[in-house]
């Protein structure tokens, strides 16, 4: 038994998060193992795309960096290892969710995640959720969702990895992560540390990027312990304190600073039952910044916002094919900054989730969400999708729903500029998918629409001042193409996974281009292996965007990769990587007048032990 549940540990590794000999059924094990079960089995009409673990070690560090290259979101980044926000299907970057081990983790203040804040290394899994998902994960899941996970293996092991790395403009990277337990705990921790001078030259000029300078630190520590067959404690911790000067652009040169904190907790119970499961998690999450306009003078301006956060998850199974799932959350947000005083936010939310497995091909879903908020009123949502299966190799997904996202503390209570008035955003969207599978070639194509109205935009008054107003009506709709394709002749291997995506996201009320998304966003990924010894390769093509005043060019962006594996002792494992990044010494802009950097070298060593 034993060894059959090792066996299917490694199958899933990247999703599992606790595993117990004893449970008596598949349904119950994918209950206890799952961190976010509601991604798995209640999504059966979405496209999810899963990030394995050869994709994540070729860019293990910034979450912007693996998911630019290997996936169909575009990002805006001022500056390489600035604010890096992401535009999914043709949204703000507040209507992607990030969702860290279950839990939506967008800031109470501007909505969004910055997702050079997020350090991949610590990280068992990531994976993206395609097209609405507000029942599931609440207020900015719009677009999609991005989905953080870490695993908890309880079996008898001690794990070690050490990962370090230096590179062009003086970058120094270090990691070390720790996977250790028995049948009866598991404790997993990540260390990552970045520093760089990030003066990298703007080129086809005589400048440099100047006050680019960046570290940060990353901490994660997660543990479990099985009291028995029915009961299961985890703790979720992660932390991450940066510092970045930001940069300037090709015309105007910057001294500013910004400081910036995130911690987050979470205590899980999970208690499993044959015909049931349930889990309380109990959430503390903290975000703080401040920043400077002179880095050299004593002045900042700062934000902070305490969330509090209460959620019961109750699955019960109905029938051999029917599962239902309600969720109730409470949340309590309170913050204090000096653009906008002590503004607090209670959220009370209950969610039902339907699964029906009609017939060996056929599963759909029903679900639908209440909010209710202390300081405005938010829609009634819902989501339905399902999964015809003609054969083990084709199948075809559909999935449509409301959605929704809150105005954030900035948007209500800035000072000057908070609107007191706004109301949510609210989207309706529906997506139609194929996937077809082989032994050689895996290929996913889905075509989608999406309406969205009450959009926030900081637009000027009358007076000159920015204020945030309902008056946009924005559609969205295009195409995506993934491909992946994998081949093994003896000891050479052959693998290559690709996207396109055709964007279209226009206002109502000019039925222009919304600015900063593309066109058309490709990107390939190719990786051939013999023996102990890889070659990839990543491309990146970004159409031109729309900007204010005009339009940023599109540009072919290529990188190079060569690794060798060497086995120092019976236990020692270790791997030697080579990159050179920006290939083709490429000039390029994803934010206007903010130039990205020019060829540049990293060297990385890995130790697994």
């Amino acid at each position: 038994m034993k060894r059959l549940l090792y066996i299917f540990i490694i199958l899933v590794l990247g999703n599992v998060n606790v595993v117990h000999a004893q449970l008596d059924s598949i349904q119950k094990l994918d209950e206890v193992i799952l961190s976010d079960v509601k991604l798995k089995r209640y999504t059966s009409g979405y496209k999810v795309t899963v990030l394995k673990d050869s994709v994540l070690a070729k860019s293990p560090w910034s979450l912007t960096d693996l998911l630019r290259y290997n996936s169909n979101i575009y990002f805006k980044e001022n500056g390489y290892g600035m604010v890096s926000s992401p535009s999914f299907r043709g949204t703000n970057a507040s209507q992607t969710a990030v969702v860290w081990n279950g839990i939506n983790i967008n800031s109470q203040l501007n909505g969004q995640v910055d997702f050079n804040t997020i350090n991949t290394s610590n990280y068992d899994s990531v994976e993206i959720r395609s097209g609405g998902g507000s029942v599931q994960y609440g207020s900015g899941a719009i677009g999609g969702s991005v989905h953080l996970s870490n695993a908890l293996s309880f079996m008898k092991h001690t794990d070690h990895t050490v990962r370090m790395s230096y590179g062009s403009f003086d970058t120094k990277r270090a990691n070390y992560g720790l996977s250790t337990g028995s049948e009866n705990w598991s404790v997993n921790l990540g260390v990552a540390y970045v520093d760089s001078e990030n003066d990298y030259k703007y080129l086809g000029t005589n400048k440099t990027n100047k006050n680019g300078q960046y570290d940060n630190l990353s901490f994660n520590l997660n543990a479990g312990y099985l009291l028995n067959d029915h009961h299961v404690f985890k703790l979720y911790h992660q932390s991450f304190v940066g510092d970045r000067n930001f940069s300037g652009t090709l015309l105007a040169p910057s001294k500013s600073k910004y400081e910036d904190t995130n911690y987050r907790s979470m205590l899980e119970w999970g208690y499993f039952h044959k015909q049931y499961t349930s889990k309380v998690k109990v959430v503390h999450l903290l975000e703080e910044f401040k920043y400077f306009e002179n880095k050299d003078a004593e002045y900042f301006s700062f934000g902070r916002v305490q969330s509090f956060i209460g959620n019961h998850n109750l699955n019960i199974k109905l029938t051999e094919t029917i599962d239902l799932r309600t969720i109730i959350e409470f949340a309590k947000y309170s913050g204090n900054g000096d653009s906008f005083s002590k503004p607090s936010r209670d959220a009370f939310s209950a969610t039902a989730l339907w699964r029906h497995k009609v017939s060996e091909p056929l599963i759909y879903g029903l679900n639908i969400r209440k909010d209710f908020t202390s300081d405005f009123e938010s829609p009634l949502v819902f989501s339905v999708d399902g999964e015809y299966r003609f054969s083990e190799s084709y199948a075809l997904k559909l999935n449509g729903s409301k959605n929704f996202r809150v105005p954030t503390f900035n948007d209500l209570y800035w000072n000057p500029g908070g609107n007191l008035d706004l109301l949510p955003e609210s989207s309706y969207q529906v997506d139609f998918g194929q996937e077809f599978s082989s032994k050689f070639v895996d290929l996913k194509l889905n075509a989608y629409f999406i309406n969205t109205k009450d959009m926030i935009q900081w637009v000027p008054d009358n007076t000159g001042l920015f204020r945030p107003q309902n008056i946009n009506k924005v559609k969205s709709y295009g195409g995506e193409l993934e491909v992946f394709l994998k081949y093994t002749i003896g000891s050479h291997h052959l693998n290559m996974n690709s996207g396109y995506s055709y964007t279209v996201s226009e206002n109502d009320a000019n039925a222009k281009q919304l600015i900063y998304v593309p066109l058309h966003k490709a990107n390939l990924n190719f990786g051939y292996s013999f023996k102990a010894v890889e070659l990839f390769y990543q491309h990146l093509f970004n159409g031109e965007v729309d900007i204010i005043g005009g339009q940023l060019d599109g540009y072919d962006v290529g990188n190079l990769g060569l690794s060798y594996n060497y086995e120092i002792s019976k236990n020692v494992h270790s791997i030697l990587q080579f990159n050179i990044n920006n290939l083709y010494n490429t000039t390029y802009e994803n934010v206007a007048l903010r130039s990205m950097p020019n060829r540049n070298y990293q060297l990385q060593l890995t130790l697994k032990f």
